[in-house]
This record gives C-alpha cells, sequence and structure tokens, in this order.
C-alpha cells in the first residue's frame, strides 16, 4: 500500500482542506515567538511538581505574572488528549516538551474548530499563560491557536521511537523526530538528536583546542588531480572544462605538509575524505577527519599531544575517565605504548606456536606464524604487510583501553621517517580504542629522494594489481625539494571518537545522512 493509499494519510489531508475553509492558510510564512520551548521548560522546571491549595494558587499567581503574563510559543504536536470541550497536548521544539491546555470557551468556535482538525505531528503557534497543573506539570493555558503547517504521514510509535535500523539512516529526519516524542529510553542512552549535539560539541571544542595552541586551520582541495595522502581506492570524476580526470581526497596529508614548505608552522584541517570501499560499522565512504601537522617535532609529541587531546575531550563531554561503551567500561587514565611486534607477542595465544620478536620480521617465520593462524593472506605480500595481517589478527580485538601501537614496518609507510636504528621500522603510531583504529600519525618523511624512492616502492605494489598502493605526485617532490622541516603529523577519525563518546556501535549512528544502497 502506497503512502497515498493510507486511510490516515487521507484523513490528514481532508484535515488540511478543512483548515483552509476556516481561513487559515495551509502553510503560514511566519510566526514571531517570545520563547523557545526549551527555554520555558529550562527557566520554569523548578516550579513543576505536585502542590495542592494556597501552594498551588501563590505559584500559579507567579507564572501568570511571569513574561508580563503572555508568551508565544511553536512547536510540533507529539500527544494530544481530548477531554470533551477541553483538552491537553505536549508540543516539542526537537530538544524538550511542553504541554499546552486548550478549552473551548478561550478559543472560541473557529479556535476549537482549528484545534479539532489538527493531527499529531502537526506544527502550531500558541499563545497563552504558564501555569502548573493539579498533577505538577508546567503547562501553557492556551487562549489563541495558529496552524503552521500540516504533517501528511503519520508520527513514529511514541513509546519506542523509530526501531528499524534501515529507516533510521535512510529517513533521517523521521528518527530525528522519533527521538525528541519517545517516552521510553535506558537511563544513560542518548537520543539521536542528543548524539548529533553531542557531536557537534566536540568538534567546537577540537577547534578550541588547536586554536589556543597557534594552530591555524586551513583548507585544502576536495577534488585533486592525483588521489594522494593515503592508501585506499579514490572515487574518480571528470572535469569538462579542464578534460581532465579529478579525485575525490582521500587525505589532505600531501596538502598539508606543502603548507609546512611554505612556512606555516603549525595547521589543522577538519574535513571531509572520501574513500571508494566497503560499507560496514566502521566504515562511510564519506567520512570526517582531523589533520594537524607541527614542524620541529616528531611522533613522540604528538603521542603526548593526542593523550591531552583526547582526555580532554573525554572529561568535558562524559564527565567521567572512565567510559561505558557497549560492553566495555574504557578506562581513560590508562594508557600504554607498545611496538607492534610487542603487542603480537603479548596477546599471541599461548599454544607453543609464539614467534620471536626477531622472527617477526624474517620472511620464514612469519610465514610459520601465518600458517599457525590458519591466516590467509596474498603470497606476494612483503614482510611487512604480512606482520600487519597477523597484527590485525591477533591484536586488535584485545586493545580495548586507549593503546599507541608504534614501530610499523617501513613497507606499510610511505609517508614516514625511518627509525634512524633501525631502518626496517618507521616513526609511527597508531591509536586504537575498543578495537578501532582511532588516529595515524608518524615522523614526516623529508628527504625528497627517499620520497621518491618510497612512490616508486608503492607504484610497482600498483603494478603487481594492489589498487589502494599510492601514486607518484611529483608536484609533492618537488616541493620537499625547497625543504620541510622536521614535522610531525597527525589523522584522526571523527567519526569513530564521536562513536566512543556517545556510546554508539555504528558509525552510520553518529553520521546525519549515511551512505545507503538503493531502497528497495
Amino acid at each position: 500500500m502506497s503512502d497515498q493509499d493510507n486511510d490516515q494519510i487521507q484523513q490528514r489531508r481532508r484535515h488540511l482542506e478543512e483548515i483552509a475553509a476556516l481561513g487559515h492558510p495551509g502553510y503560514p510564512v511566519r510566526f514571531d515567538r517570545t520563547h523557545t520551548i526549551s527555554a520555558v521548560v529550562e527557566q520554569y522546571a523548578d516550579r513543576a511538581g505536585k502542590r495542592d491549595g494556597e501552594e498551588l494558587e501563590a505559584v500559579n499567581a507567579e507564572l501568570r505574572g511571569a513574561e508580563g503574563g503572555r508568551l508565544r510559543i511553536a512547536g510540533r504536536i507529539l500527544t494530544q488528549r481530548l477531554m470533551g470541550k477541553a483538552a491537553f497536548a505536549h508540543l516539542s521544539d526537537g530538544l524538550h516538551r511542553l504541554q499546552v491546555y486548550v478549552r473551548k470557551n478561550d478559543l472560541g468556535e473557529e479556535g476549537w474548530a482549528l484545534y479539532s482538525k489538527l493531527d499529531l505531528g502537526d506544527w502550531i503557534g500558541v499563545e497563552g499563560f504558564l501555569f502548573v497543573t493539579k498533577t505538577g506539570e508546567l503547562s501553557v493555558h492556551v487562549e489563541k491557536i495558529e496552524f503552521l503547517a500540516k504533517a501528511l504521514l503519520p508520527m513514529p510509535d511514541k513509546y519506542h521511537g523509530v526501531q528499524d535500523k534501515e529507516l533510521r539512516y535512510r529517513r533521517r529526519y523521521v528518527d530525528l523526530i522519533a527521538s525528541s516524542a519517545v517516552a521510553e529510553r535506558l537511563p544513560g542512552e542518548l537520543t539521536s538528536r542528543e548524539v548529533f549535539e553531542r557531536r557537534a560539541r566536540i568538534i567546537r571544542l577540537i577547534r578550541r583546542y588547536f586554536d589556543e595552541r597557534g594552530y591555524v586551520e586551513v583548507e585544502t582541495p576536495m577534488l585533486s588531480p592525483l588521489a594522494t595522502g593515503a592508501a585506499a581506492r579514490p572515487f574518480v570524476t571528470h572535469h569538462n572544462a579542464l578534460d581532465m580526470e579529478l579525485y575525490a581526497r582521500v587525505a589532505p596529508e600531501l596538502y598539508l605538509k606543502r603548507l609546512i614548505v611554505g612556512g606555516f608552522e603549525r595547521v589543522y584541517e577538519l574535513n571531509r575524505n572520501f574513500r571508494n570501499e566497503g560499507l560496514s560499522i566502521r566504515h562511510n565512504p564519506e567520512f570526517t577527519m582531523l589533520e594537524w601537522y607541527q614542524a620541529y617535532s616528531d611522533y613522540r609529541d604528538l603521542m603526548d599531544l593526542t593523550e591531552e587531546l583526547v582526555k580532554g575531550l573525554v572529561d568535558e563531554v562524559c564527565g567521567t575517565r572512565r567510559v561505558v561503551y557497549q560492553e566495555h567500561v574504557i578506562n581513560f587514565d590508562h594508557w600504554e605504548r607498545l611496538t607492534m611486534r610487542e603487542a603480537v607477542l603479548r596477546y599471541w595465544s599461548d599454544d607453543g606456536t609464539r614467534p620471536t620478536l626477531e622472527g617477526l620480521m624474517n620472511r620464514a617465520d612469519l610465514e610459520a606464524a601465518a600458517a599457525a593462524l590458519d591466516l590467509d593472506y596474498d603470497p606476494k605480500s612483503n614482510d611487512g604487510q604480512l606482520l600487519g595481517a597477523i597484527f590485525e589478527h591477533v591484536v586488535e580485538p584485545h586493545l580495548i583501553h586507549p593503546t599507541f601501537i608504534t614501530e610499523f614496518p617501513t613497507e606499510l609507510s610511505p609517508l614516514s621517517k625511518q627509525k634512524p636504528d633501525d631502518p626496517r621500522f618507521v616513526e609511527r603510531f597508531e591509536l586504537f580504542v575498543a578495537s578501532m583504529e582511532i588516529a595515524n600519525a608518524f615522523s614526516e618523511l623529508n628527504d625528497p629522494d627517499e620520497q621518491r624512492r618510497r612512490f616508486e616502492q608503492q607504484m610497482l605494489q600498483r603494478e603487481r594489481g594492489d589498487d589502494e598502493a599510492m601514486v607518484m605526485d611529483e608536484d609533492y617532490i618537488r616541493a620537499l625539494s625547497y625543504g620541510m622541516p622536521p614535522t610531525a603529523g597527525e589523522g584522526l577519525g571523527i567519526d569513530r571518537l564521536v562513536m566512543l563518546l556517545a556510546n554508539q556501535r555504528s558509525i552510520r549512528d553518529v553520521i546525519l545522512f549515511p551512505h545507503m544502497r538503493h531502497e528497495k
């Protein structure tokens, strides 16, 4: 059955026609409020509560005189309860709800006729005065009502909201309506509206953190002639006027480092990246990244900065360092630093097959370790790629509390500076929390000749079929040839960070309009 065939929808359309017949514009252009519903609730919440006799009369006398005796509010109708020639309803502005009391004697015949044509979900404006009911609920005694917009489609269930996750993601507007109307939720559970307000707050706090430390916020191209800055499969498009292919950026890294070459010492960017890869509870093709670069620093400086940044966000947003995330309680006072090989040895099961530390960079030992794990891997992979695959299999599920993983193989890090005492590895870390990679950082490679050699290695991997390997970027090498000071840079995934601090299992729960397959 289509929406147009639904009896409820047909009735709502009839009500809209009848409202127009009463002389009310179907969709008026404005309504002048004196207050938002949230402002009224927050200002007068302490007046609510059950009282009797003289105490109730005194509170209502005070409220009757508040705001000059009159106020005008507007909102969506969430509930209605008709009692003969009077009615109660709740209006919502998306954050708070406020009860309104309507009587035929106050509205008159025309106003009451209008009220009788209203449906759940309609938008109205009312004028009246505040009072507290005998049951103790803060309310508005309505003396005038204005119709603002008709909800032609029925509202979600007020007690349980939208239970179909597919519908929540595909029709976020319905999910947000439901989150303002839902009457039942678990202690500490955030509504969808609250999740996205928390996300906005996290981003504001991040900007404040970097602005206060002398970083300059910049913007770099979203479309570029090369898909560089990360090992990922790009989206490609064609620019007609220039007659050239352009790529939606996979990372802003190389542009940001060009700015360091140009003389900026501290820069950051909060913006979108695009990767033409799979969907999962942790992956969306379009996602938000924070990237920053700091001259005269190395990856150890950024570990300290990252810990300070995240702890500050946890304090501000959650109010406690022990944060509930799904089935875990994450202790943000407990941070650990392990090399990739140390982590593999720590979490390898005690079954007699544990490799040695040095063996984890020896081809024969790596293949034996992969066989012991029954790990499916590409035989053409290099030693670093094989160690990375073993790490993902053995270690990542165990990294619940904040953990910096360091000492990545050079083959996995084409833009990172090698360790002076062991060039098999680079000065890099990834931060893991709740088994998710949250951030990736390294001491930036600033030797143009070595950078060219690394790009050439990546091109060889691409020729062998790795379509996520990087491509040669001659202009970036030219930029490095002008000289870049010692620099450290980092990328931090905003969506996954919000997942953690808002206790949301899927990345789709923290993106307002996640990408979806076509609706069937």
